[in-house]
């Protein structure tokens, strides 16, 4: 019922409970009735935008409940007086179930399938677990070992395998082929990866880089040797250009800040939102409105401004002759609705030359990878995304599943959770079809042998 409403939590959290249990401290019922429709309120609870907030009736008149903050206090409370300990289920199917990809909508179906009884095993093509939510989102908003990886110890020990370095696909130990014939079911949650380009002159410039290349590769090198080893992108010292409004590019500049850069601008396309709804922008709808976050906060205590420039057009990159960016040439643009449609104009001597020595593109994401599609010939969306319907998650290659980014494009991280959700109960659902048909086949011998052993994460 959530595919086509835009406001509320898709997980259909039960907040009005969970806040009055907290209200009368009773902590570990409010805890039970979270963890009821959400597998990680941990994630959620750091790095979710709230929609869930702009649909909250106290802010129609004022600032609403700050619902994610509640939900953080109240799993974090869960870890720390131990009420999360590892519930194995009591009982196996023998059906098995593979994951690809381990980011927050590969985890909720697995940890569902595994509460249901089947054999889970999630390959991470990475070198450690979590998809986004281990080398996409910055430490400072979630820690990794504190919050991602205790929550994947603790599948762990509830009977999850993961396999990490393995890039199903492209590795032919881990072909697509294999998995399937291995397994009962394939479930794809491998995320909307593929980052939008900026095709323009320069773009081969040294110093020009994707969002996710930067943040990957810091918080890999923050974890493998709090960034003693070199081998990440950094910013101290140079003037950083981000183009993209969106979180990723608050990332970017929340990160460039703590390497010491020596000046930041953020660069929008789009125009500056208004501070208060539109008309036809009315609760309980996400409200589209100017919103300060920690990256902006942060730039305007170092350098005395917000970061951000709206209705900017870059035009080319600029080298300096030794094959570096060394600025970037830019343009004004206006909005304007021709024909019932929005298109953009160029302002007529507004052009501009911007200093940059690092350019990062946070611009989105375009749809999934192609190669698993490829190897199996899956059917696509013409938005290039694994095609699937949403309750159903069945792809045009029976057995295979798709949830999360991979099958509705680039989203948010309580969509995530909420498809890997339900396409683990479509999962179960068609396993045990399999299983109405086997009995009366006679055969009921469940798949193979197991295609590999637990690995530490």
């Amino acid at each position: 019922m959530w595919e086509s409403s835009g406001a509320g939590c898709p997980l259909g959290n039960k907040i009005p409970e969970f806040n009055e249990l907290v209200h009368q401290n009773r902590w570990r019922e409010a805890l039970d009735r979270l963890l009821e429709t959400n597998n990680f309120p941990e994630f959620t609870g750091r790095v979710c935008p709230a929609p869930c907030e702009g649909s909250c009736v106290l802010g129609i008149i004022e600032n609403p409940v700050s619902i994610k903050s509640i939900e953080c206090a109240i799993i974090d409370k869960g870890f720390e007086e131990g009420w999360m300990i590892p519930r194995p289920p009591l009982q196996r199917t023998g059906r098995k179930v593979a994951i690809v990809g381990s980011g927050p909508s590969g985890l909720a179906a697995a940890d569902q399938l595994n509460k249901m009884g089947h054999f889970v095993t999630v390959f991470e093509r990475a070198d450690r677990i979590g998809g986004l939510m281990m080398y996409g989102v910055p430490n400072m908003k979630t820690d990794k070992i504190g919050v991602v990886q205790r929550r994947v110890n603790l599948m762990a020990e509830e009977g999850v395998t993961f396999v990490v370095n393995a890039n199903v696909g492209s590795d032919p130990l881990y072909s697509i082929e294999r998995l399937r014939s291995e397994n009962d079911a394939v479930i794809l949650a491998c995320g909307a990866t593929k980052p939008r380009d900026l095709t323009i002159p320069g773009r081969e410039l040294s110093g020009v880089h994707f969002a996710m290349e930067f943040l990957h590769a810091n918080t890999k090198s923050l974890l493998d040797s709090n960034l003693e080893d070199g081998k990440y992108i950094s910013a101290r010292g140079k003037k950083v250009v981000v183009i993209g409004g969106g979180d990723t590019g608050t990332d970017c500049i929340g990160t460039s800040i703590r390497h010491g850069c020596t000046s930041l601008v953020n660069l929008e396309l789009l125009s500056k939102p208004p501070s208060t709804r539109a008309a036809d922008n009315p609760w309980p709808q996400w409200p589209r409105i100017f919103r300060v976050d920690y990256g902006h906060q942060e730039a305007a205590t170092k350098f005395g401004k917000d970061p951000r420039t709206y209705g900017v057009l870059t035009k080319r990159f600029i080298g300096d002759g030794n094959g570096k960016v060394k600025a970037l040439e830019v343009v004004r643009v206006k909005w304007e609705k021709v024909d019932g449609r929005f298109q953009l104009k160029e302002m007529e001597g507004s052009e501009e030359i911007i200093e940059a020595d690092l350019v990062l593109l946070a611009m989105g994401f375009l749809g999934p990878e192609a190669t698993i599609a490829e190897k199996l010939g899956l059917e696509k969306d013409n938005r290039s995304n694994f095609k699937a319907q949403f309750g159903d998650f069945a792809t045009s290659v029976d057995g295979v599943f798709a949830a999360g980014d991979c099958r509705r494009g680039q989203s948010l991280v309580v969509w995530a959770i909420t498809e890997g959700r339900q396409a683990a109960a479509a999962v179960d659902k068609y396993l045990s079809r399999y299983d109405q048909n086997a009995a009366a086949t006679g055969d009921s011998t469940p798949s193979g042998t197991g295609l590999v052993q637990p690995v530490a994460a």
